[in-house]
């Protein structure tokens, strides 16, 4: 089984994770069906998701896409996010 866990800060949560979950549909139609999405209690604006990979291509193609950097810029994501494949 492949994982994707992706960590990067937020301007804002509340408005992150609004902009995120009208994304659930998408993420899932590309093989990324979320596990985790969490926010650290000392630092708010740290956001941590953790995604179970059914389609690795699909779900590279779907964060490369175009859309994918504007939801991003959208939901006031900071900076680059960390990304990681995990193999379990």
């Amino acid at each position: 089984m492949q994982y994707l866990f992706c960590r990067h800060q937020v301007a804002d949560y509340a408005k992150w994770r609004q902009v995120f979950d009208s994304h659930l549909a998408a993420q899932n139609e590309s093989g990324l069906h979320v596990l985790y999405a969490l926010h650290d209690n000392g630092d708010p604006p740290t956001v941590v998701m953790l995604f179970r990979v059914s389609d690795m291509e699909k779900a590279h193609a779907f964060m490369n896409a175009p859309e994918a950097a504007e939801a991003a810029r959208e939901s006031g994501v900071i900076g680059t996010p960390e990304v990681m494949i995990l193999t379990d």
